[in-house]
């Protein structure tokens, strides 16, 4: 038998993201055995949001994987009983993906499939840096299959049901998918060789599993005797995959196979060292243990370091309920993106996706939203501050420190004139906004940033209307510096929110600061400053003529008849 490898290499904490620091960002790989759904598309705008900002961050180069995963018995099943080849149905379905997510606006540099070459080849040097390592074993493995999931599972995670004949049969308690009792020769990997070496891991890393009630539940996995794990299948089984080198009547095990995407992409076995381990990725729940458990466990037995950061995020239910074909209630990211543009399902899901739970989906929550906070209060706002009756010269208004003096300090008497302490107040809260989004993309709760933002804009819209800039006098000379502060400090607020808004609604961040004539130069995230004036420095801004209106930065959406959400069995 073969010993588990003596040599671990020492672990390393994740990096801070300094400017010049190269960054792999990454979704899962989607599996090909059916049309993407909001679920699919959720992962990759998490991922595509946080390499957005990274690059108006100025951090350094950064690179977006994301691919199909085309190996495996769920694509020979889902193959034959679509009358077509494995390969021909993993070109189809790689192409609805690749599609979908060129449709939301995903910036992924890279796009793996892994039937590619590249990647078959990476697969098979990793495999045997797991063999030289002596982290493999040949033996007789039997236990519960669970095919949907393509993972053997243990006793403790089934439970007792009916099959659709009605005859007793066993599930897996978390995904409800049936298991069926297999015995087959297999490689078996010495995962229980790692269970101290991951648990320090995640014990000196706390920030590597990402939020904190799954890196609990992580380390909770790891309190648990870890038994070896099946990592190829026989090939007479499943002959739709890559090989096992040295040994045709294997197959590696699609869960390897799928991992290793993350070392092909960036050049494994030759020129990865540039990349790794400066790699973050971003999965949904019901992977956290290939992610958090199996692939850095198989990373150390191959000599390399596990991934900086695993991102994890819960699963988006329709109207309280699982997302499922057989309910025939899988959300259509295509049906979506026609009711509520690019930007509107992009704002939907970053905004109400919360990471550590399920979040929930029906039409008239989406609609209520997006029109409230894009429409109304961004869109409105907009429209009502650039105004030609408002703004005749369609200009940025110069600010006025007498009008707007800045706020005494310890306490001392109020400035004089029409400032209120809210005007103080929105101002702060503005001026503080930037590095509050900062933390908040750093903590993986873009959603919490979004709100941010969303309170910010409430607040801005509440100084407009409480100033009511169209009942004064433009002609009157006492009153147009007042004017034009009034709107230089709401075009300001706006400049800051199309700015820290460019990650999550590009086109509608893009139609916002074109508006307002800023120059693409002018958009990085690490040069935002807020109301220079006001701290009495140059605003580069003032007396610029303003851009060609851009017209609705956001339509409002009709409420649609009853029954009429679309969705999909298929």
């Amino acid at each position: 038998m073969l010993r588990p490898p003596r040599r671990l290499l020492p672990f390393r904490r994740a990096a801070s993201t300094g400017p010049g620091r190269r960054l792999l960002l990454s979704t899962p790989i989607f599996y090909a055995n059916g049309p993407p759904h909001i679920g699919h598309l959720y992962s990759a705008l998490l991922a595509d949001a946080l390499h957005r900002y990274r690059a108006l961050r100025g951090a350094g180069p950064g690179r977006l994987s994301t691919g199909t995963d085309e190996h495996g018995l769920k694509i020979q099943q889902a193959a034959a009983a679509a009358g077509t080849s494995p390969p021909e149905l993993c070109e189809r379905v790689s192409g609805l993906f690749r599609q979908a997510l060129t449709q939301a606006a995903v910036s992924f540099t890279d796009f793996t499939r892994t039937s590619e070459p590249r990647h078959r080849r990476a697969v098979q040097r990793f495999w045997a840096a797991l063999r030289d390592a002596g982290a493999l074993y040949k033996g007789s493995y039997e236990g519960w299959y669970c095919t949907a999931e393509e993972s053997f599972l243990p006793e403790s995670q089934l439970a007792e049901s009916t099959d659709s004949r009605g005859r007793p049969c066993k599930v897996s308690l978390e995904t409800g998918h049936q298991v069926h009792w297999t015995k087959e020769e297999n490689y078996m990997f010495r995962l229980s060789a790692f269970r101290e070496p991951l648990r320090r891991w995640l014990r000196d890393n706390p920030r590597a599993v990402t939020p904190p009630p799954f890196h609990q539940r992580a380390l909770r996995w790891l309190d648990q005797e870890l038994p070896d794990l099946s990592v190829s299948r026989e090939r007479s089984r499943l002959p739709w995959g890559i090989p096992v080198p040295g040994d045709p009547t294997q197959t590696i095990y699609v869960w390897v196979d799928a991992l290793v995407n993350y070392l092909s992409v960036v050049g494994y076995p030759e020129g990865h060292g540039e990349w790794w381990p400066r790699a973050h990725h971003v999965v949904g729940k019901d992977i956290l243990k290939f992610h958090a458990v199996y692939w850095p466990a198989l990373l150390l037995a191959a000599g390399l370091p596990p991934p900086e950061r695993v991102l994890v995020h819960s699963h988006w239910t329709v109207r309280g309920q699982k997302m499922s074909k057989s309910l025939g209630n899988v959300v259509e990211p295509s049906a979506c993106l026609r009711r509520y543009t690019r930007d509107g399902l992009r704002y939907f899901l970053l905004r109400q996706g919360v990471p550590e739970r399920d979040c929930d989906y029906y039409e008239e929550k989406a609609v209520k939203l997006l029109n409230s906070e894009l429409a109304d209060a961004l869109g409105g706002l907009l429209n009502r501050s650039t105004a030609p009756g408002i703004n005749p010269s369609n200009t940025y208004p110069r600010f006025s420190r007498s009008c707007f003096p800045k706020l005494p300090e310890r306490g001392a008497a109020g400035a004089a004139g029409r400032v209120s302490a809210e005007d103080y107040a929105l101002v702060a809260a503005v001026a503080s906004l930037p590095l509050q989004v900062a933390a908040c993309f750093e903590a993986f709760q873009i959603y919490k940033a979004l709100e941010g933002i969303a309170l910010c804009v409430r607040q801005t819209n509440g100084f407009f209307q409480r100033h009511a800039p169209w009942k004064l006098d433009r002609g009157d000379p006492a009153e147009r510096p007042w004017l034009d502060t009034v709107l230089h400090v709401t075009l300001e607020c706006l400049r800051v929110y199309g700015t820290l808004l460019q990650p999550v609604v590009p086109h509608a961040a893009d139609r916002l600061l074109s508006r307002l004539a800023v120059a693409p130069e002018e958009r990085s995230i690490s040069g935002l400053t807020f109301l220079p004036s006001y701290e009495g420095r140059p605003c580069p801004f003032e007396g610029r003529q303003l851009g060609p209106d851009t017209g609705l930065l956001f339509p409002r959406l009709e409420k649609a008849p009853e029954g009429t959400m679309e969705m999909s069995s298929s």
